[in-house]
């Protein structure tokens, strides 16, 4: 054999290889292309995604907050009959700021302004609850309590409860 032969046959057998892959790759591009298109759309591409439904059970616990803090929801959930002024205040505030710390770490995935209102709203809720105490005589039952803070709620034109779920139904609204 001749060293004119063996280049000729490795140069066609090198033509033939290449002219095999080539029309194979053309055949399955399509498919390889679909394969990448796939595999790279289940990886979020800045962790947004991954973020979303973290984000969307925030909003749900502090729409959950704001109902359990709600007077006429906690007075309702917490009266026992009989019970005293006192102790009935301080079981409220006791929950208040139990429900509070349990919601603490949402803050990390709603906007800083609505953090501040739903702080705002628990500061209020306690205040709301101590100063309808402190104007109670002593032998006065939970149920004046109750009475005397849902009608300070009663007088207020825009009940912050509400206003502070529709804040919250906005910031959702946002992330979609």
């Amino acid at each position: 054999m001749n060293i004119e032969s063996l280049l000729t046959e490795t140069a066609a057998l090198t033509i033939a290889g290449v002219l095999t892959v080539s029309v194979g790759y053309y055949l399955i591009k399509d498919d390889i292309q679909t394969f990448f298109r796939l595999t790279s759309a289940g990886r979020p591409q800045d962790g947004k995604a991954e973020l979303l439904p973290l984000r969307l059970q925030a909003h749900e616990r502090l729409i959950v907050f704001i109902e359990r803090i709600n007077p006429s929801n906690l007075f309702l959930r917490l009266h026992h009959q009989g019970i005293a002024v006192k102790d009935l205040q301080a079981l409220a505030l006791n929950e208040i700021r139990s429900e509070y710390q349990h919601n603490v770490t949402q803050q990390l995935y709603v906007s800083a302004a609505t953090w501040n209102v739903i702080r705002k709203l628990k500061d209020d809720t306690l205040a709301m609850v101590s100063n309808g105490a402190r104007d109670l005589p002593e032998h006065a039952t939970g149920i004046d309590l109750s009475k005397k803070v849902l009608q300070h709620m009663a007088g207020i034109a825009d009940n912050p409860y509400d206003l502070t779920l529709d804040l919250i139904k906005k910031d959702i609204h946002q992330l979609f």
